[in-house]
């Protein structure tokens, strides 16, 4: 059965998610999220696109990209960061084959029930990834997230990080959208715990 076809569009969020091989922890070393993020750099640019949050995990990465008009489609973006990476890792360790799981998997944002609320949620839920895998206790120690640049002006995140819209709908000052934002993690931190003793 043909595999159904990727939703191209401009001005569409995707929560992109993407496993090493075999779920394989090819990406534990610092040395080796640096490279990835440099990937990153070099992706914005060479294309045209918004690139809202990330968090590079040991053997799979997180990214929130949103497409711009006039701009680069996603597979492109994604082929682009999945195949270089992947190029130069090998290279690195002089190897050949496969690098990543297959197919990137993506869900679209503005698709979603309550797509305002579920993006401001996810932002959460993606920072946690670290403190769920017990790399850290809390999502602002992990240096190889984007959560910082929705908290702290200029934070340095090591890619430039886009606002989302939603984000910039939160309040008028950069203060009042990041305690707004930060009740979303009160609710997120609710659920974990709930989900903890289930």
């Amino acid at each position: 059965m043909p595999r159904p076809s990727r939703i191209q569009k401009p001005n569409l969020t995707y929560h992109v998610v993407s496993q090493c091989l075999e779920w394989r922890d090819m990406i534990a070393e610092e040395y080796l999220k640096e490279l990835f993020l440099s990937v990153l750099r070099r992706s914005k640019q060479k294309y045209r696109y918004k690139l809202v949050g990330y968090c590079i995990m040991p053997n799979h990465i997180h990214l929130l990209i949103r497409t711009v008009d006039g701009g680069t489609p996603i597979s492109r973006i994604v082929q682009y960061i999945k195949a270089r990476f992947a190029e130069l890792y090998n290279k690195l360790f002089t190897r050949s084959g496969p690098f990543w799981h297959g197919r990137y998997k993506d869900t679209i944002i503005e698709r979603a029930a309550q797509a305002f609320h579920y993006l401001l949620w996810l932002l959460w839920y993606i920072a946690f990834n670290p403190v769920r895998e017990k790399l850290c206790q809390n999502p602002l120690q992990y240096r190889f997230s984007s959560i910082r640049a929705y908290l702290e002006k200029d934070a340095d995140v090591g890619v430039q990080i886009d606002h989302h819209c939603f984000f910039e709908q939160l309040g008028y000052s950069f203060a009042e959208r990041v305690r707004k934002l930060l009740q979303y993690e009160e609710i997120y931190r609710k659920r974990y715990s709930i989900i903890e003793w289930i």
